[in-house]
């Protein structure tokens, strides 16, 4: 959705350098498949998944469905 295809990994080395503090939502990230992706740290998609659910993401089977994606920030 991004528009960089193929650079996935990129995005995580990108994320996993950011700041503790960081105002950027990282939460919003999600895998291909609309899934929270798994972390290295116990409990980390958890988190992310609260943050989304927070924000009013819903998910349906563990994905967010695709018609979902941009309807939280169309307020």
């Amino acid at each position: 959705m991004a528009g960089l295809p193929g650079r996935a990994r990129q995005v995580g080395y990108a994320l996993y350098a950011l700041p503790a503090g960081s105002r950027v939502p990282w939460q919003r990230v999600v895998n291909a498949q609309g899934k929270v992706s798994r972390r290295r740290v116990p409990g980390a998609e958890l988190t992310q998944r609260m943050l989304l659910e927070r924000e009013g993401v819903r998910f349906k089977a563990g994905r967010i469905p695709r018609e979902c994606f941009f309807k939280a920030h169309q307020h």
